[in-house]
């Protein structure tokens, strides 16, 4: 009788252990399920851009390295992930300046030497080679942490169907003219972008559009020309196409990149 006893106080012992076991398993996975990061999901406005950053060339930026010329001035980019190194060559007066900004820190040499310049001369020469970069390798920085993406719609332009994207900067990592607002129309077929517009409020404030032309895949990156609109002040962005398609913009200017070389390949 007592052996039954026994049997039955060490079959309880062994459930309620179990019980409890299996009740820890529980909370436990309860607690790492409330603990875990949650993952947000993308917009549709990160989805679009990604979209358009593959097209145009997508991981191939991370490790990108191209010289090209803008305005006769000659121009390489180098990028290492997270690292980058940009510099502009250009001539005047048989004096060679190079202007180097690596990883955002900018030095100059003329004919080889150093030169110390003073931190307005480094802000306007870091906003010059930036601004040219920026443009040549659209849409590639548009992910970066000071961007702000929103979808405004879809519209047609010319027959074809384009999904718009509004583009703002924070201050921190805005860059010298972060209060400057963009939209980027991308076509939804090629993921490319074929237009872009924006107002700037540096040198007297200005609304400029662009629609792309001459588009040239080098090595798997895009690269491509834009004929430059002027738009009279106070223009709203989101009205530019229809005044492109009215021809009631003023041109103003082409944006080539040429000479384009895949530096890795040499």
């Amino acid at each position: 009788m007592r052996i039954h006893k026994y049997i039955l106080v060490l079959a309880c012992s062994i459930t309620f252990l179990a019980c409890n076991d299996k009740k820890k398993e529980i909370v436990t996975s309860s607690l790492q399920e409330e603990t875990a990061p949650q993952v947000k999901p993308a917009s549709k406005a990160e989805i679009i851009l990604n979209q358009a950053i593959e097209a145009h060339g997508g991981d191939l930026y991370n490790s990108a390295n191209y010289s090209f010329t803008f305005r006769d001035n000659t121009y390489h980019f180098k990028n290492d992930d997270q690292n980058y190194t940009y510099t502009k060559i250009f001539k005047k007066d048989n004096n060679i300046t190079t202007d180097v900004l690596k990883n955002g820190k900018l030095y100059r040499t003329v004919n080889g030497d150093t030169i110390n310049l003073t931190d307005k001369q480094i802000k306007g020469a870091t906003g010059a080679i930036n601004s040219v970069i920026y443009f040549a390798t659209l849409p590639h920085k548009l992910n970066d942490a000071s961007v702000n993406k929103t979808y405004i719609g879809d519209i047609t332009i010319k027959g074809k169907n384009y999904a718009v994207l509004g583009i703002t900067f924070n201050q921190e990592g805005g860059g010298e003219d972060f209060d400057d607002q963009y939209r980027y129309w991308i076509n939804t077929e090629t993921k490319k972008i074929d237009y872009l517009a924006y107002n700037y409020s540096v040198n007297k404030r200005g609304v400029r559009f662009r629609s792309a032309y001459n588009k040239q895949v080098v090595d798997g990156i895009t690269f491509q020309d834009y004929t430059n609109y002027e738009a009279e002040v106070g223009t709203p962005l989101d009205q530019l196409p229809e005044l492109f398609e009215a021809e009631k913009l003023k041109e103003l200017s082409k944006i080539k990149t040429e000479n384009i070389i895949n530096l890795s390949t040499k």
